[in-house]
């Protein structure tokens, strides 16, 4: 790993600590991390030499790969595991067609290529959005080598709004290239001021067709889809 910075690089030899100050930038393969303060920790190899296992950023962080970005206040990689930790007001994770947001942290686990944005999530590609407490984005490279979400599970308070439908559910699974969203847990569907009431549901985003299913209750049977249509707000087709 090379660090550079502006205004120079402390060495705590007991710590084994080196501290980078000032539109500092560390560079790691084809990995670049640029903040404030850069703070990497290292340790003594056994056959002589040293290695960075850990590195902490502080302010305006920004975090590049080919095909990935991610933004934060605040950062820990843990370089052993392949473990970023993002925090902040509002961290981000941008691909080339995808954007990931969250409130509270952003996690990106580079050998399960998965992302995990949590408090006020939102996975966005095009006019679909999909927010959550927690959402875990799954990622992959397509065959002209770019990064691309391919699924996205949902947790808590799912609210999904593509064109002209706005749908919540407690627990969802998005397959981002059929555009099918599973979903379970007092699914609601709405569009303008009709409103579909259901227990799970499998809604196309792409075509806009969507399919509810019933709830079953122990001891009393199946309890029935609900609809609420306003007839004079249905457009034809």
């Amino acid at each position: 790993m090379e660090v550079f910075a502006d205004e120079g690089i402390e060495w705590e030899q007991e710590r084994k600590l080196f501290t980078a100050r000032g539109n500092a930038r560390a560079i790691r393969g084809e990995v670049e991390v640029t903040a404030d303060v850069l703070r990497a920790y290292y340790r003594e190899k056994p056959g002589g030499g040293s290695d960075i296992w850990r590195l902490d950023a502080e302010g305006n962080v920004k975090i590049s790969s080919p095909g990935e970005t991610a933004f934060g206040d605040t950062a820990i990689y843990d370089i052993d595991n392949a473990i970023l930790v993002l925090k902040g007001r509002k961290v981000r994770f941008v691909t080339a067609e995808d954007e990931v947001t969250a409130d509270r942290q952003l996690e990106y686990w580079e050998t399960k290529q998965m992302v995990v944005a949590r408090g006020n999530a939102y996975a966005v590609r095009d006019a679909k959005r999909l927010r959550a407490d927690v959402l875990s984005a799954h990622l992959r490279k397509n065959k002209d080598g770019k990064t691309k979400i391919y699924r996205v599970d949902a947790f808590d308070n799912v609210h999904i709004v593509a064109e002209q439908d706005t749908i919540t559910a407690d627990r969802g699974v998005y397959d981002v290239e059929s555009g099918i969203a599973t979903l379970t847990g007092s699914v609601k569907l709405s569009r303008d001021d009709n409103q579909l009431n259901g227990c799970s549901a499998k809604v196309n985003l792409n075509t806009g067709i969507s399919r509810l299913k019933s709830c079953t209750s122990p001891g009393t049977g199946k309890s029935r889809v609900r609809g609420l249509f306003h007839p004079r707000n249905i457009k034809k087709k």
